[in-house]
């Protein structure tokens, strides 16, 4: 049987995590509701060339991480707000019930393996 309270708060768990690392990296732009990166504090000016190419780069990584996070962050978000909905834990493709180990190891899981790719 489902156990919608546990994967509430594995999803509520995950949730803060995210935005942890997320705020560490970025701010989420009000206007838009899109995260943006934002570059590194700087503990004292450039000097060179080369400090503003490291900066850039990590300015890079940062963008490429919340990019990386942010559809995972959407997908707990809205696997949060249809929990309590019947259709929780079916597959958004066939309508079967979801495998258990997959919601365990996924708890925002959508689909069901065999529509995994879907």
């Amino acid at each position: 049987m489902l156990d919608k309270k546990k994967i509430k708060e594995k999803l509520e768990k995950e949730r803060d995590v995210l935005l942890e690392q997320m705020k560490d990296m970025g701010k989420l732009n009000e206007e838009t509701g899109e995260w943006d990166a934002t570059p590194e504090e700087l503990e004292f000016p450039e000097s060179d060339e080369n400090d503003k190419a490291d900066r850039f780069e990590n300015f890079e990584a940062r963008s490429s991480v919340i990019r990386t996070l942010v559809p995972r962050l959407n997908s707990i978000l809205k696997s949060l707000k249809g929990i309590n909905r019947e259709s929780f834990g079916r597959c958004e493709v066939c309508k079967k019930d979801i495998e258990m180990a997959r919601l365990e190891a996924n708890p925002a899981a959508q689909t069901c393996k065999k529509h995994l790719e879907s």
